[in-house]
């Protein structure tokens, strides 16, 4: 008999779900817990790793890109400190027709709740803070 050991899969809950808590490196929704940055989109909860969260690029939206036709609003959950969007990422998504709101991730969290209840076409982008 042959063992796999641990099998480890790409983070994803197959829903839309609002987030229940964050902080400590993570986020809390459907009764689960996530370490780690998040992607909230119409087509599920991602684990999403932006390669520098500080400098985020056209790349690390990605997977967002592939759905802008269900997404009008993403809401970029920046950290602890509202920093703006680099201008080449505000172009791919306002020619993506998806408007952009950056904000600190709590603000975030709390305004992708509230758009989410309201049945609205949101998706987030949140960068975990501790």
């Amino acid at each position: 008999m042959t063992s796999k050991g641990i099998v480890i899969r790409e983070a994803h809950f197959p829903g839309r779900a609002p987030i229940e808590a964050y902080g400590n490196g993570g986020f809390r929704f459907a009764d689960m817990s996530h370490r780690g940055s998040l992607m909230c989109l119409p087509s599920g909860i991602h684990g999403w790793e932006p390669a520098d969260p500080l400098a985020l690029t056209v790349a690390d939206f990605d997977r967002l890109l592939t759905e802008a036709d269900k997404v009008e609003i993403l809401l970029v959950g920046m950290g602890r400190d509202l920093r703006p969007l680099p201008a080449a990422l505000r172009a791919a998504l306002k020619a993506a027709g998806i408007a952009s709101d950056p904000m600190s991730t709590g603000a975030a969290v709390r305004t992708y709740n509230v758009l989410l209840a309201e049945e609205r076409a949101v998706a987030a982008a949140l960068i975990a803070v501790d």
